[in-house]
């Protein structure tokens, strides 16, 4: 909508996934083609359309609107700790704060249900670069493997001590993305 000059837009808004919008299977395919095509064969740990379904996995979707941004996924890994699963920006959305937005929320739920760690996998090369900079921008630090995964040249394993960084430390959900629009 325009008005006066100003071009009026829906504040972005992060809900619950939901399985049955076309826009996310969308997404999430592009997202495991992604995986599949940047990662040798048997070290893709993304999540499919059911392993995101499952009760210890809590899906999310930031829309803008009608348009979707991107989604990020948080699975308890136990009590205490959890892991990041399926993290995706749109992309005609990347370098726009997407992403940032997500991890902020899967931040703040994990602290929310008192998690002490937060942990991801993922892998290397140049495709992954931008998620481990971001990653690492937020105090992830490398670290061992969790849970069933196995050390291999390909994946790394990072981790948050959610206990040392206090919370306010990262800018919200608007900031990241008014201030990408700015800048474009």
């Amino acid at each position: 909508m325009k008005a006066l000059g100003i071009i009026l837009r829906s504040m972005p808004i992060i809900t619950p996934g939901d399985f049955d919008d076309d826009r996310v299977k969308a997404l999430l395919t592009r997202h495991l083609e992604s995986m599949h095509a940047n990662s040798p064969p048997g070290h893709v740990f993304a999540l499919d359309w059911s392993g995101l379904q499952k009760p210890d996995i809590s899906f999310y979707a930031l829309w803008e609107g009608e348009d979707l941004l991107g989604f990020g996924a948080l699975k308890e890994l136990e009590p205490r700790a959890g892991e990041i699963k399926s993290m995706r920006t749109a992309d005609a959305h990347l370098r726009k704060g997407v992403a940032a937005a997500i991890l902020d929320h899967i931040i703040a739920e994990a602290r929310q249900r008192g998690y002490s760690r937060l942990s991801l996998e993922t892998g290397s090369g140049q495709a992954f670069e931008p998620a481990l900079k971001l990653y690492r921008k937020y105090g992830f630090v490398d670290g061992e493997p969790f849970g069933a995964y196995d050390k291999s040249a390909f994946n790394q394993f990072l981790h948050l001590d959610l206990g040392a960084q206090p919370m306010g430390d990262h800018r919200t959900l608007s900031d990241e993305i008014r201030d990408a629009r700015w800048r474009s």
